[in-house]
Parts: structure tokens; C-alpha cells; sequence
């Protein structure tokens, strides 16, 4: 690996790309995923039937809807506030709900896709017009530290799909800590967390017959191709999710089928890799109860109330600040 010179970081995208690939092993953040194609592309990974789940939590929202209204709702209303808010096809199980019940809210969501955001509002206003929704771009870390202006009222943070697990144990509590400071002691926080199950029907849910997560991967090499000038060959990698059992973690890899060296002129920066060297670029961590109830411990947090689907693969949790 030859780095010809330290070059000046224009965005935080630039750092973290040289970052990732100047260390051994090399890395590269899932959080640049979601560019307006990654955004596409994790749009018809939801759909897949190896993707299990989304289908399984929106089980779980439409069942207990009328429950979870219930724990959320109070008598000066409520804050609700999503991270990571995506299509909003889950959430709006909840909201149509919340509208019908006349229930007074607010609907904050955030997400890091500008696009994502811009879709939602629309779709919202079309299907769910009576929604007050203010729009929060970002990343979750920056709008967490608002969230202590919401104070005026009780607020529910809301945290689906599983996106727990694309933190580290390190990551997670350090997050969940920071849920935990900004909360009150009527505030709640609801998270969705896959669980442990049979290692096949893990592993198939990131690797499905399509190639659509294949390339929901590989889209990360188009995006620094695009943006940092860099040559790429999609072709020359190959996808790979492993799965243990034993801990819960699933992974995603690239790997070079071939010792290449590949240039990224924004960055003036060369990167060999050998045959068979990978990238890593997700975790999937998979809980069980045990697992979350250290999460809450450690963060400050206790889990009061939990919804499971009928075959006990995916639960959301209520937590309030212990």
C-alpha cells in the first residue's frame, strides 16, 4: 500500500474511506450504504423472501398496535421521534393508528439520506395528512444531542428494524447511553432487535439468490468510484456473510479475488490488496433476551414491556431510563 501523501479531507466520507482502507484489516462503514441507489437497492432487499425481518416487526406493529399506542400515548401528547426512519412502511402501521385514535403527536423523523427524507414527507402527506412531520437529516449521533430540547412533553424514540445490531457491543452501549441522558423518566424508547435463530436463516437473509444485498455492498465501491475518482472493479470482488452462532454476529465482507492495486485520485492514494483480502463492511448482531437486558443495564436503561412475531425471530422493546 503506497500513500503517496496525507491528503486534506474535504467530508467526512473522504476520512473515514482512507481510514478504513490504510488498516488491517481494511473496513469501510455501512452508514455510506445509503446513497440514492443504496437507498433503492435496501428498498428491494425489504422485499426479498430471504429477508425476513421487516415482515416479521411489521407483524409485530400491526398485532400490538392498539398496546404500544397505548404505553406511548399521555395527556399533553407526545414527541415521536424516529431514527433511522427509512420508507416509513413500518411506522405507519403506528401512525395511521395514532390518527385514528386522535391520539396528539408529533412525528420527527431522521435519517442520514437527505432522499429518504424527502420521500417519506411526501408519501406522508399523501397517505397520513393530518401528520405534523418535521424532517430531521443527520446522523443519529448529531440529532441525539437535540434531543433534550424535546422536553416540553413526553417523548418516544423510536428505533426499528433491527439497526441495533449494526453497532458493536462498544458502539451499542455508547449509543444507548446517549439514548438514556436524553431521556426523562416519562420518556420511552422502543427498539426492534433481531434474534438469535437457526445460523441458515440468518445467513440467507444476507446472501440471497437475487445478488440484490451483493450489490447493496458493492454499491459502497460505486459510490467512492463516483465521488473520490477511484477505479473500482466490482467484478473483481466478491460478497461474504458469515455467521456465528455462538455470540449472535453476522458479517459482511468484500473480498479481492485477485491481488490488485486500485486508485483513489481524490485521496492520492493507492490500495493493494491481495488475492482473497477482504474488506469488512456491516455487522448484523442478533440478540436474545438475555443479551438486551445486559444492553439496558449497561446504558442506564430497563426494559419494561416486550412484542415477539409467533415464531419468536424478531421483538421490539420498551425501555424507560432506570
Amino acid at each position: 500500500m503506497n500513500k503517496i501523501k496525507p491528503p486534506e479531507f474535504d467530508t467526512q466520507f473522504a476520512a473515514d474511506i482512507f481510514h478504513g482502507l490504510t488498516t488491517y484489516p481494511k473496513s469501510l462503514s455501512s452508514k455510506y450504504f445509503y446513497d440514492k441507489r443504496g437507498d433503492e437497492l435496501f428498498q428491494q432487499i425489504m422485499h426479498l423472501p430471504e429477508y425476513y425481518l421487516t415482515g416479521k416487526e411489521f407483524s409485530i406493529l400491526q398485532e400490538y398496535k392498539e398496546q404500544i399506542g397505548l404505553a406511548f400515548t399521555s395527556d399533553k401528547g407526545f414527541d415521536l421521534i424516529e431514527l433511522g426512519a427509512g420508507d416509513g412502511k413500518k411506522t405507519k402501521i403506528l401512525l395511521r393508528h395514532f390518527l385514528e385514535e386522535k391520539f396528539s403527536f408529533r412525528y420527527l423523523p431522521v435519517d442520514i439520506s437527505d432522499n429518504v427524507l424527502l420521500q417519506l414527507s411526501a408519501s406522508l402527506k399523501e397517505e397520513l395528512p393530518g401528520i405534523a412531520v418535521e424532517p430531521q437529516q443527520g446522523m443519529y449521533r448529531e440529532v441525539l444531542d437535540r434531543l433534550t430540547d424535546y422536553k416540553e412533553r413526553k417523548k418516544v424514540i423510536l428505533f426499528l428494524g433491527s439497526n441495533i445490531g449494526n453497532l458493536s457491543q462498544e458502539e451499542a452501549v455508547s449509543f444507548l447511553k446517549k439514548i438514556s441522558s436524553s431521556m426523562s423518566s416519562e420518556d420511552l424508547f422502543f427498539m426492534g432487535a433481531d434474534q438469535k435463530k437457526n445460523p441458515q436463516k440468518v445467513l440467507d437473509a444476507y446472501n440471497d439468490k437475487t445478488g440484490v444485498t451483493a450489490a447493496f455492498n458493492k454499491n459502497l465501491l460505486t459510490r467512492i468510484n463516483r465521488e473520490l475518482d477511484a477505479n473500482f472493479d466490482l467484478d473483481a470482488f466478491l460478497h461474504w456473510p458469515v455467521y456465528d452462532p455462538e455470540t449472535g454476529m453476522a458479517k459482511s465482507f468484500l473480498v479481492s479475488k485477485k491481488a490488485q492495486t486500485v486508485q483513489i485520485n481524490s485521496l492520492n492514494l493507492e490500495v493493494e490488496f491481495a488475492a482473497w483480502e477482504s474488506i469488512h463492511t456491516e455487522i448484523s448482531q442478533k440478540y436474545d433476551d438475555t443479551s438486551i437486558a445486559w444492553l439496558a443495564e449497561e446504558s442506564g436503561l430497563k426494559m419494561i414491556r416486550s412484542f415477539s412475531d409467533s415464531e419468536n425471530n424478531f421483538k421490539n422493546y420498551i425501555f424507560q431510563k432506570s
